[in-house]
């Protein structure tokens, strides 16, 4: 079987749907009678083409220098001229005119070789290494690659401008050669007639919850007119939880005979291991976000040891509910836990700059701790020692958070969302998202004097649910799923 994934997502970032790219790209590499196949594709940039058929008659120079340039296309650059910006925005302005005209005519997108013999360097860090251990290495660098020209955007672009037509129209891509391409979002284009196309279906908030999303009008409209396309193509769904297939049909009601729950696996980053809590100040001073450098107080110890902290792992933005969170740690510090800290680890993201307000006076004060850019060994580390994970979001797809710290064998408390209950099951002690009270109340019952036996209970409870997203439970549910695509060809 030959399969090609669309790698976009591995360029940026590094948790959620990127991490989530590179371990399915590996676990589907690792799965006997399945040749996998990574698409570049640049979300906002032009790629050079890479390989055709007509330049694998050149001379290896000059292959060479194809492909590099398909390397320095796929760099975002800050320090552009002037001029080459006019030039870029130029070029970038024809592109929807372009593809659109490629629609109108039935033309087929190319795809390019990516040949990566001589540029293992630049795949393994810019797609693989936030993620995977150096031991796979090898594995994803010897891999082939795929090569589409086309911004991923200026496709949803041709789709929303065709849509004032009566339907959205999309470009097709000549996947001639692949039984499956699987995308990581509802994906704007369409695929050979030979090819089954399967989205990896993450979570429904632009139609469902739109109101919390960032760019709410486009990215509402680009994800359902893409997700309409894809259903009317008869494409498949692997949704990675099952509350996130029930949000999908309860749009699209004629795709649940081709929609099936597989979910995410966890990282192998995340496991058990005895450590002591002693450095975790030092990650706290080395890992401060650089946004607040300087504006953070010193970490109190009380009689040479670590505070005791929560934890929060998430982008900084309005669905993922900081504020509910903050307000409960406040409570619990008024009612006798001063020495209790809070520790969020993420990025920040859009319209973060109300919820960072709420933060200024504890990072002046002390207690309250921003961390970016945490090592995964680090991580895991603050994940084992924290007394209470907390995973307080309004909306989720599936919430990796709760399950790498149930790996690490730490203790979590969710929002009481269906998908929470969904992923966590009984692992995790459940608040309302709307109540801070009801939140305060919730991580009393895990942290205060008579806590140990729940705590016991999440913990045994946690390893067990997190068993269940392991690479070698979830990739046989791949190789079944691919298995019966194929067969139904």
């Amino acid at each position: 079987m030959k399969l090609l994934l669309e790698m976009r997502p591995a360029l940026d970032g590094h948790a959620g749907i990127p991490q989530e790219t590179r371990l399915l790209f590996r676990g589907l590499s690792l799965l006997e009678d399945v040749e996998v196949e990574g698409m570049l594709q640049s979300s906002s940039r032009i790629l050079a083409r890479g390989l055709m058929p007509s330049s694998l008659r050149q001379s290896r120079d000059r292959q060479i220098n194809r492909l590099s340039r398909v390397v320095v296309a796929l760099q975002s650059r800050d320090d552009l001229s002037r001029l080459e910006r006019v030039i870029m925005a130029l070029r970038y302005s024809l592109v929807p005119l372009r593809t659109m005209l490629s629609v109108v005519f039935g033309l087929r997108q190319s795809l390019g070789i990516f040949d990566a013999e001589h540029f293992k360097d630049f795949v393994w860090r810019a797609l693989f290494a936030r993620t995977l251990p150096p031991s796979d290495f090898e594995l994803v660098t010897r891999a082939r690659y795929r090569v589409a020209r086309m911004p991923w955007s200026a496709l949803h672009a041709v789709g929303l401008a065709t849509r004032r037509l009566g339907r959205a129209m999309y470009p097709r891509l000549d996947t001639r050669g692949f039984d499956v391409m699987v995308a990581e979002t509802p994906y704007p284009g369409r695929v050979s007639g030979s090819t089954k196309l399967v989205v990896r279906y993450h979570d429904a908030i632009p139609l469902l919850m739109p109101h919390t999303i960032s760019d709410k009008s486009y990215h509402q409209a680009s994800h359902y007119h893409a997700l309409r396309r894809n259903v009317l193509d008869g494409a498949w769904f692997a949704c990675v939880s099952e509350s996130t297939r029930q949000d999908l049909i309860s749009v699209f009601p004629e795709a649940e005979s081709r929609a099936v729950t597989i979910p995410n696996m966890v990282s192998h980053h995340y496991f058990p291991e005895e450590s002591s809590p002693d450095r975790v100040p030092d990650i706290l001073r080395l890992r401060r976000h650089p946004e607040f450098e300087g504006q953070s107080a010193p970490i109190i110890s009380r009689g040479g040891e670590t505070p005791p902290y929560l934890l929060m792992v998430s982008t900084i933005e309005p669905r993922k509910n900081h504020l509910t969170l903050l307000s409960a740690w406040e409570q619990l510090r008024a009612e006798g836990r001063a020495d209790l800290q809070l520790v969020f680890v993420g990025m920040l993201g859009w319209d973060h700059r109300t919820i960072v307000k709420k933060f200024r006076p504890w990072l002046a004060r002390g207690g309250l701790h921003i961390l970016e850019d945490v090592p995964s060994d680090e991580l895991r580390l603050l994940y084992r020692h924290a007394r209470l994970t907390v995973c307080p979001s309004f909306g989720e797809g599936f919430d990796y958070s709760g399950i790498e710290a149930m790996r690490c064998g730490g203790v979590v408390a969710a929002s009481d969302i269906a998908v929470h209950r969904d992923v966590f099951g009984d692992a995790a002690e459940y608040f309302s998202p709307y109540s801070a009270h009801d939140t305060a109340f919730a991580i009393q019952r895990l942290i205060g004097p008579a806590s140990e036996p729940r705590r016991r209970e999440l913990v045994s409870a946690g390893e067990t649910v997190a068993a269940q997203y392991l690479p070698e439970r979830v990739l046989p549910q791949w190789k079944t799923f691919l298995n019966s695509l194929v067969t139904k060809a």
